[in-house]
């Protein structure tokens, strides 16, 4: 209750990990801390995450900084547009480089697998609703963050990929792909000359592509900036993304604007 007497106003968070294990259990685990704490939305992936926050405005994130696709780092990034009000826990695995950045920067964390001690601690902080880095600070530190050494076994981007087109097997050279699209638990490669089949899911090829230059505009949707002529606003906040070398034009989601923000 409030000091007025009124009922204190319900609080709510997502969780974003791709671990279904590890994510069933955080969300038990804040049932237990803090059973008033409604999760309004349960995330595998960085798209949903960034799509849950614009969708819900949540009180709280609780962020796997490392996802397919979007990491927890990137969802935070556009958090600030989408949801800027949400507070931030990173969860992550022991990394002392991240660790040591999120202390100095007042951020809050968790290590993987969540304690029970050290929940309840954040949820203390949250409760108390501690005074939080400004968004500066906050922008500043996850830029650092994403300077920091890849995690062991990260791999090179992909140069070429292989995807079929009827019975023909084509060798497709990365940089003449103008975007990826979903397509069940396949993904359509587009190129200038056509469309071929890939026989992996949109979430883990974005890992393989070069961040530089691949960027997801929707959950179901990843373009290749060189191949774009331009991007369209609307006053609803979402854009259209016009191609090179293609005559169909790409939605981009409104959380995902962010992206294009200094374009």
């Amino acid at each position: 209750m409030s000091d007025l007497g009124k009922p204190d106003p319900v609080r709510t968070c997502i969780v974003a990990e791709d671990e279904s294990l590890l994510r069933h259990a955080l969300v038990a685990e804040l049932k237990r801390a803090w059973p008033a704490l409604q999760v309004v939305a349960e995330c595998e992936d960085g798209a949903s995450a960034v799509e849950a926050l614009a969708e819900h405005t949540p009180d709280i994130a609780f962020l796997d900084i490392r996802m397919p696709g979007l990491t927890g780092l990137e969802v935070a990034a556009l958090a600030a547009d989408a949801s800027p009000r949400t507070q931030i826990v990173f969860v992550t695995a022991y990394d002392q480089y991240a660790i040591d950045a999120f202390e100095r920067g007042a951020i809050d964390y968790l290590l993987k697998p969540v304690k029970p001690e050290r929940l309840d601690a954040t949820v203390a902080r949250l409760q108390a609703q501690d005074a939080l880095p400004d968004a500066a600070s906050l922008a500043a530190l996850l830029d650092k963050l994403g300077a920091l050494p890849n995690a062991a076994g990260a791999v090179e981007p992909l140069t070429w990929l292989t995807a079929s087109a009827g019975r023909e097997t084509r060798l497709i050279l990365i940089d003449d792909v103008a975007y990826f699209r979903a397509d069940h638990k396949y993904t359509t490669v587009v190129t200038a000359e056509g469309e071929a089949l890939l026989r992996t899911p949109l979430r883990e090829l974005l890992p393989r592509l070069d961040a530089a230059h691949f960027k997801q505009i929707h959950r179901s949707t990843i373009v290749n900036l060189k191949a774009v002529a331009g991007i369209l606003r609307d006053d609803s906040g979402r854009g259209t993304v016009r191609l090179k070398q293609r005559p169909e034009t790409l939605t981009v989601s409104q959380p995902f604007m962010a992206l294009f923000k200094h374009m």
